[in-house]
């Protein structure tokens, strides 16, 4: 078969054949498929465009309907006769303050009167005292602050000098007798060749140790299994131990408790000294008694001891 002839291009004819027609053929099928899916995107409305799923709806109001009769019962049940038996069930539970332990009147010994007995009088004086000694003893005995300044000489340079001195020509010793150590360390040290009769004299002894701590574990463990009585006894002992520390533990922070206040802020609790009257002080009459301590201090000083409020700063005027 032969090459077809070209056609000449001076002609309309030729034009007209050698048009390309794509585009037109891309047109009419996207056309028809915008016909066959109900029309073109760009023409279409916006509500045919998105749709809002409302299939969840019905559980949430659901949900919001259920809330809103819980709000109701509990406003209605908090409008309740307050006297009412269902008004009392349906109102709601506050947290109970917890009683302090401390009295929120404390009585003062009866040493502490304006005319005591001697024999009380003199136990309170003694007690005051002790507490004063107390204090005194802790401001003396206790740790000193830091010296800002450490006393000394001024040293010279010349005496800098032999001292830096003296130090180099320490070094210097201590190094040439390291170097000898090391060398005579070197000599000492030659490798020794080992013979089959060492290594297999090392092996027997490795085995027969191996054969002995086994061994010695057997004998610890019969004689653990044996003495289980023994062992049961001890941890029984050891509970009732732990016991008795545990209630020693409680009963001491009650005392605790009952003298001085948990901790609430950076101030720690200070009682008030013990109001008590010296030997010369007393007189046996109210009208020659001196006042000595105000009431709203003492008030407010038993309301620190008892955690209400927190502790302050003592003011020394």
């Amino acid at each position: 078969m032969g090459k077809k002839a070209k056609s000449s291009r001076k002609g309309k004819k030729a034009w007209r054949a050698n048009i390309s027609t794509e585009e037109i053929e891309d047109f009419f099928e996207k056309s028809t498929k915008d016909a066959l899916s109900g029309g073109p995107l760009s023409s279409a409305p916006a509500d045919s465009l998105f749709v809002v799923d409302k299939s969840r709806d019905v559980s949430m109001k659901r949900k919001i309907e259920k809330n809103r009769e819980k709000d109701d019962s509990a406003t209605v049940s908090g409008m309740a006769d307050m006297w009412d038996e269902k008004g009392k069930d349906n109102s709601n539970t506050r947290k109970k303050w917890k009683p302090s332990v401390i009295a929120a009147v404390e009585v003062e010994p009866p040493g502490c009167s304006f005319n005591p007995v001697p024999e009380s009088h003199q136990d309170v004086l003694a007690h005051a005292v002790a507490e004063e000694m107390q204090k005194v003893y802790q401001n003396e005995l206790g740790p000193q602050p830091v010296p800002l300044t450490v006393p000394g000489e001024v040293v010279d340079e010349e005496e800098m000098y032999f001292i830096e001195a003296d130090n180099g020509s320490d070094d210097d010793g201590e190094n040439l007798g390291e170097n000898e150590d090391a060398a005579l360390d070197e000599r000492s040290c030659k490798t020794k060749r080992v013979t089959r009769v060492v290594l297999n004299k090392r092996a027997r002894h490795k085995e027969r140790l191996r054969k002995e701590s086994e061994a010695r574990k057997v004998e610890e463990l019969s004689k653990e299994i044996d003495s289980l009585p023994d062992i049961i006894q001890e941890i029984a002992k050891d509970d009732e131990e732990k016991q008795k520390r545990h209630l020693r533990r409680v009963v001491a922070k009650q005392e605790r408790l009952k003298s001085c206040p948990p901790r609430l802020g950076r101030h720690k609790f200070e009682p008030a000294p013990v109001q008590v009257l010296l030997s010369e002080e007393i007189s046996g009459s109210l009208r020659k008694l001196k006042g000595c301590c105000t009431l709203a201090k003492d008030r407010y000083k038993s309301l620190e001891k008892r955690g209400l409020i927190v502790p302050t700063a003592k003011n020394r005027r």
